[in-house]
């Protein structure tokens, strides 16, 4: 049963506590505060709207090591041949609306509703939330965005509008964390798309044990526009 938590208090349930679905507790806000608290612990908010906000921390969790991205053919063929420019942190906001446009099978509505864009806005502002763009031509056609803490990142959404995009982009970032040695990318729950890309499934302590061990280092925060 999900624990109800408050705008006063600060503080989640153990994420043992969540149901076989893996929701964990509902109400809170979505506070600077209150968003690194909760990817600390391994619990995110998923939600749409008219609801009220829900925080989840599933078991197994759907995981990906950066040193063991896979990379396909055909992406490595857009690699070679730079089809598309890439970038960090330059168009945070375009990319999480154009994450939140993208359908997906089984979903009629979005999860990033205005509320969730306007928090990971502010997250990106105060140097927590990143996103990798994939341009061509000088348009945006694919990037994701996600959040850093110590050396974890919590991948949120992607997006492309022509194939490959979003996973050259996504190659790039990892490229990025693996020269930080940051140590696991959360994917949350299971797809095949991710499954594609080199994502395992693993027991949520064996998460939340490799999670402590990432956030015992100094965030890396602040735009990563520049760092190389």
């Amino acid at each position: 049963m999900p624990v109800e938590i408050s705008r006063r208090d600060l503080e989640f349930p153990d994420p043992d506590e969540a149901d076989e679905s893996g929701l964990l507790a509902i109400g809170g806000d979505l506070s600077i505060e209150r968003l690194k608290l909760a990817y600390s612990k391994g619990i995110f908010p998923w939600y749409e709207d008219g609801m009220p906000i829900l925080w989840w921390s599933p078991d197994p969790r759907m995981v990906l090591y950066p040193e063991k991205m896979i990379i396909s053919h055909s992406l490595k063929q857009s690699i070679k041949k730079k089809q598309f420019k890439v970038t960090i942190d330059t168009a945070f906001e375009k990319v999480i609306k154009n994450c939140s446009k993208t359908s997906r099978k089984g979903e009629k509505g979005t999860w990033i509703t205005r509320d969730m864009q306007n928090a990971y806005i502010r997250l990106h502002e105060a140097g927590f939330a990143h996103s990798a763009e994939a341009w061509l031509d000088g348009e945006l056609v694919g990037g994701l965005y996600g959040v850093a803490l110590g050396k974890a990142f919590f991948g949120e959404s992607m997006f492309h509008h022509v194939t490959n995009a979003s996973k050259v982009a996504f190659h790039h970032l990892v490229d990025k964390l693996a020269s930080w040695n940051f140590k696991i990318i959360d994917a949350q729950v299971y797809t095949n798309h991710l499954e594609s890309l080199g994502g395992e499934m693993i027991p949520r302590r064996e998460f939340i044990q490799i999670l402590e061990g990432a956030l015992k280092t100094e965030d890396i925060t602040g735009s990563w526009e520049m760092r190389s």
